[in-house]
């Protein structure tokens, strides 16, 4: 099953690619509420390259790495990658002046329910948005 989520977020779309794909700036985005946190995130942006995202309980309690390998990456348009587990995911930018509307789609996974999987993602694209925003 495919999940779409998305954003509008008024701001040069040339800012909002260099927060997206830089990692300095994914770990102060990259958590879905503010108990949990992104730290040391490493990124071979480049088609065959790798990414990995590591994703902390602010508390210790739990973690994961969030990582794979990008497929496709078309400047300031599109970046397509597979995680580890084979699931792919699309990121589509488009320019609509004054905004960038930013659309993600994903391939769920069977342990959590479809909208728990994307309030999860959707908080984690909110918390973009809010950081792109700041700066």
């Amino acid at each position: 099953m495919r999940i779409s989520i998305n954003t509008d977020i008024a701001r040069p779309i040339e800012h909002i690619w260099e927060v997206y794909v830089t990692p300095k700036h994914i770990d102060g985005w990259n958590h879905a509420s503010e108990d949990w946190e992104t730290v040391g995130s490493t990124s071979d942006f480049r088609v065959g390259g790798f990414f990995k995202y590591p994703m902390r309980a602010k508390d210790g309690s739990f973690g994961f790495d969030f990582e794979g390998e990008f497929l496709q990456i078309e400047p300031y348009k599109y970046i397509k990658y597979r995680l580890l587990d084979d699931r792919v995911v699309e990121i589509k930018f488009t320019q609509m002046h004054p905004t960038v509307h930013i659309e993600l789609i994903f391939e769920g996974e069977s342990e959590n329910s479809v909208e728990l999987q994307r309030a999860g993602w959707q908080q984690i694209l909110e918390s973009f948005k809010h950081y792109c925003l700041a700066l």
